[in-house]
């Protein structure tokens, strides 16, 4: 089966198209045909698209809304300037996969896509009120384009942390306002978590019961999850995906009562406030330069740079106590998962977070850390090490393609 990946942005458009199929699936030979994005849409687009063995194209186009920029990415696909010679007309497109940010309670695995389905997502809208709208719009548009005789189906970032207890997701608040409006923890980046856990297993030849780890998804957006038996059981991000880690622009865990604090100092609103804690705080906020990793650790080794040292050692030292704080909620685990485009690509920053865990077991092999990058996948710790640190590139793409086939297919989900 060839199957398109959407993922839609309230301004952008993601995609992959990957060719995978049941028997495909259980060989590991799932290929990417082709990827693509689309960022500023509403008016002059930036495109980059890439063929599999092909080199990376980049152009401009006036693109005015996400159906266009979907309509736009599938004549792109079929056409003869491609050369994607799986695809010749639309008809060959067999499903298309669509990450949704929250499906709340409701959905706690992917689901094919019908009216009933769509409503439900809508009701999230409330939930997740940046990601679902355009999450819809996307899946709309395609179901114009292509057509009901294609398949669509809905994966989304909260399913996979539907397992936690109650002791893990609920708030200590009146328990009527999670009864009433859902307040709870949800957690997201629940595909990449799921997809590490399952890389892990196959590295490791272990089963799902016996899959007992920490990972890591470290990027502009940041979060952790304790996973156990192959279930997630406990997840830094909350209602939202400000909570938790330090983040590229996102402060992560805070006093609540900071908020009336300084409404009341500053004279801003609330709003006012929300936009300071998701966009210009964490790496951002802290350095007072910028929210790239990669500027941090260069102006810290280049210049000395004190706001950028302290910005990195706050981010370092915020994962290390989650990587505490879920070793205890666990009862132990058997390994720490670096994941995301720091955790994938930044050996330093996987050593400081876990210098000073050798106590505990976990010792940094760092001739096999440094150059564990570009979508290396392996075990970084030393032979003796008895708690294990990997590297394991996520692929969310990936996982929304295969959910996608099982799903058409009525397959049970494996991971």
């Amino acid at each position: 089966m060839n199957v398109l990946v959407l993922n839609c942005g309230s301004s952008s458009v993601k995609f992959q198209l990957i060719e995978t199929d049941l028997d495909i699936i259980k060989k590991n030979a799932d290929r990417t045909l082709a990827r693509g994005l689309i960022e500023r849409l509403f008016g002059e687009s930036k495109i980059c698209f890439q063929v599999e063995g092909q080199d990376k194209i980049k152009f401009e186009r006036p693109l005015p809304d996400h159906k266009a920029a979907i309509d736009f990415i599938l004549k792109w696909i079929i056409s003869p300037d491609s050369h994607i010679s799986q695809i010749t007309s639309l008809s060959d497109i067999d499903a298309v996969g669509h990450r949704v940010v929250h499906g709340a309670e409701q959905f706690a695995m992917s689901v094919k896509l019908d009216e009933a389905v769509i409503k439900q997502i809508e009701d999230c809208i409330e939930l997740a009120p940046l990601h679902n709208p355009a999450n819809l719009k996307g899946i709309q548009a395609a179901r114009e384009i292509l057509g009901p005789d294609t398949p669509q189906v809905a994966v989304f970032d909260t399913s996979f942390h539907t397992s936690m207890p109650e002791v893990s997701y609920l708030y200590a608040i009146p328990y009527e306002l999670y009864t009433r409006h859902r307040i709870r923890r949800y957690g997201f980046h629940g595909t990449s978590h799921r997809y590490v856990a399952y890389r892990y297993r196959l590295l490791t030849g272990r089963n799902e019961e016996q899959t007992n780890v920490i990972t890591m998804h470290l990027g502009n957006g940041c979060s952790a999850c304790a996973i156990k038996k192959g279930r997630s059981f406990d997840t830094s991000m909350g209602f939202t995906p400000l909570e938790g880690l330090v983040m590229g622009t996102r402060c992560g865990d805070i006093d609540p009562s900071l908020i009336e604090f300084i409404r009341m100092k500053e004279g801003l609103s609330v709003q006012e406030i929300d936009t300071i804690l998701n966009k210009k705080s964490g790496l951002l906020g802290i350095s007072g330069l910028t929210n790239d990793m990669r500027d941090l650790l260069d102006a810290e080794k280049e210049i000395q740079h004190k706001r950028a040292s302290l910005a990195i050692d706050l981010f370092c030292e915020r994962v290390k106590k989650y990587i505490g704080a879920y070793l205890a909620r666990l009862g132990g685990a058997d390994a720490v998962i670096f994941t995301g485009g720091i955790g994938e690509n930044s050996p330093q920053i996987r050593e400081r977070i876990c210098n000073g865990l050798e106590w505990m077991g976990l010792t940094i092999n760092k001739k096999v850390n440094d150059v564990m990058v570009a979508g290396k996948e392996g075990d970084v710790t030393t032979s003796d090490s008895r708690l294990k640190a990997f590297v394991i590139p996520t692929n969310e793409e990936l996982l929304i393609a295969r959910d996608t086939v099982r799903t058409v297919k009525n397959e049970p989900r494996r991971f």
